[in-house]
């Protein structure tokens, strides 16, 4: 186990591909079924184009990004119909995942949120699935930081600084949690340690926990 894992407080995840699993290909192909020819270009895993982009970073209003989208779509698309297909981008919260969630809390950690996330998904579908165990996503965090309220996206150091700043978080002390090496680097570059999230059964978000409840004195339960 790493030396600076001991030294660990703070803990900062990422949501699409840490807590949530993702299926870019499904919203794409949602997406053109409602006549969005370039769905493909728009709408990229780690970072978006236009007017997604704009949605993520907070600076085009949810109404102006549904008009937009349905001037590039058949005839007679609704909004609901555009976040039903843009909602299929967000595959799965495994209940493991926000147990995990509560137990890094009870274990004494602090608990924190940042992500490349917009409104539409953030009010609908995520908020739903963080309510399966009755509460609200406010129950599993210490803190959320999320780029369409920050108006900027990871991996701009600064979101990194400003979550860090406003809850008083020495950056040797914190974990950033991502599936990315740009957040990553961009997280160490803010100060704080960072770990790139995979899929094994080696550094999955539940492997690295587990790992960080062992070195709190909370082994698997």
């Amino acid at each position: 186990m790493i030396d600076w894992i001991y030294k660990i407080q703070n803990v900062i995840f990422d949501l699409g591909g840490v807590v949530i699993d993702l299926d870019r290909d499904r919203a794409v192909r949602a997406l053109e079924k409602l006549g969005l020819e370039d769905a493909d270009s728009m709408l990229g895993l780690y970072g978006q184009k236009e007017p997604f982009f704009g949605l993520e970073t907070g600076e085009r209003p949810a109404g102006e990004f549904f008009d937009i989208m349905r001037s590039k779509m058949n005839p007679g698309v609704t909004d609901a119909q555009i976040t039903e297909a843009f909602n299929q981008f967000l595959v799965e919260l495994p209940a493991k995942r926000l147990e995990m969630l509560r137990r890094m809390r009870m274990a004494g950690y602090r608990i924190f949120m940042l992500s490349n996330t917009n409104p539409v998904m953030y009010h609908t579908w995520i908020d739903r699935a963080f309510r399966q165990e009755g509460g609200s996503v406010n129950d599993y965090f210490d803190g959320i930081v999320v780029s369409f309220q920050e108006l900027t996206c990871k991996p701009d150091v600064n979101i990194f600084k400003n979550l860090m700043r406003r809850y008083g978080l020495n950056p040797t002390e914190t974990l950033m949690l991502d599936d990315s090496d740009k957040n990553c680097r961009a997280a160490a570059e803010a100060g704080a340690h960072a770990f790139k999230i995979g899929k094994s059964a080696d550094d999955d978000m539940m492997a690295i926990c587990e790992a960080l409840l062992e070195a709190k004195g909370c082994g698997v339960v």
